[in-house]
């Protein structure tokens, strides 16, 4: 397949105090969040002046793709748009046609399947073409990579580094505990999200010769009455101090690709303060950010869209994800409107 140009395709983030609000109303537009969560959540950005460090991340992961794709091929221009700030996905869509693009490929930074994760960036997407008309680049997005060996390494490398930093008088028993963004449990009911982490918990901990270990969650931000995946990881870590399961803990966000907003604040500032009040000693891991590993897995995913025939390597049970998902695949959930097909066939994989 001939493809000439790449799309970065993230969620976006205020970067002033001034942008804190309207972003987060962009963001919760439809949801059933209550006003004074989404107010609280907007503290969380206050804490670090208004500017959520996603964009900065994002820019750098683009600088150092740029620098693989320049070196080793193939060489195409890397473009970027957000579902929820600035640069807006239908404005970067509108430059892409702009500059003569027929057919990109999405790199999204969601290495999960769900709907959040997976299904909602393709509408994204749909939704940007179809605002900027027929003559919209064609954009297939690259296959969910949470498996792909790259990706393992990379991790694996981050809890490494982290145990080391655990003090020598707490490493008889440390635990290590696996983060993941909760989501509703009708989304979860109807995707892969929770075996796929499992299977990613299974193989990290195979891989470091870790036995002691648990897969929790954070960041939840529905209503209250809404069933959401568990455990919280503030109740988790009060449950491993009550229940002495651990004589040290490093938290390894497995769900995240960089250290934005709901790692440094919901692990480093909540999390932090929860084990310091219970003297339980604990180290995060970073995300792989822009690790040679991952970045050298971005660019094997273009390669194997591009080249028919070549290995789609993957680790655990699960295989490597399809390129194109099937049509039921993580439905949207019920307070959510999907695409209409009246807009028009969506030229997305």
């Amino acid at each position: 397949m001939n493809y000439d140009a790449i799309l970065v395709v993230s969620f976006g983030g205020p970067e002033s105090r001034e942008e804190v609000i309207p972003f987060l109303e962009n963001v919760l537009r439809g949801r059933n969040v209550p006003r004074e969560r989404m107010l609280a959540v907007a503290e969380h950005y206050y804490h670090f002046g208004g500017k959520s460090p996603i964009n900065q991340q994002i820019r750098e992961l683009i600088a150092a793709l740029e620098t693989e794709l320049a070196e080793h091929g193939p060489k195409l221009p890397v473009y970027w748009g957000n579902r929820n700030w600035h640069p807006r996905l239908a404005d970067t869509v509108k430059k892409m046609r702009q500059d003569g693009v027929r057919r990109a490929l999405a790199f999204v930074t969601s290495a999960y399947s769900s709907y959040s994760g997976c299904r909602q960036y393709r509408e994204d997407i749909a939704r940007a073409q179809c605002e900027v008309g027929p003559d919209a680049p064609q954009i297939d997005k690259l296959r969910a990579f949470f498996n792909h060996p790259n990706f393992i390494e990379a991790t694996e490398d981050r809890v490494r580094d982290a145990m080391q930093e655990i003090p020598a008088d707490a490493r008889q028993n440390v635990q290590i505990v696996y983060l993941a963004h909760s989501i509703p449990l009708a989304m979860a009911e109807t995707s892969d999200y929770v075996r796929q982490l499992e299977d990613v918990r299974r193989i990290l901990s195979a891989r470091l010769g870790i036995t002691n270990d648990a897969l929790v969650y954070q960041s939840r931000s529905g209503a209250p009455g809404q069933p959401w995946l568990g455990p919280d990881i503030q109740d988790y870590l009060r449950e491993v101090k009550a229940r002495d399961l651990a004589s040290a803990v490093v938290l390894a966000p497995i769900g995240f690709i960089s250290d934005h907003m709901e790692v440094l604040y919901d692990l480093d500032v909540e999390a932090r303060q929860v084990c310091d009040s219970l003297a339980l000693p604990m180290v995060r891991a970073k995300t792989v950010g822009v690790h040679p590993k991952f970045i050298g897995m971005i660019r094997e995913l273009i390669l194997e869209r591009m080249t028919p025939g070549v290995e789609r390597r993957a680790l655990g049970s699960l295989g490597a994800r399809r390129d194109v998902c099937e049509e039921g695949c993580c439905p949207a959930p019920l307070h959510r409107v999907p695409l209409q097909a009246a807009q028009g066939r969506p030229k997305t994989g």
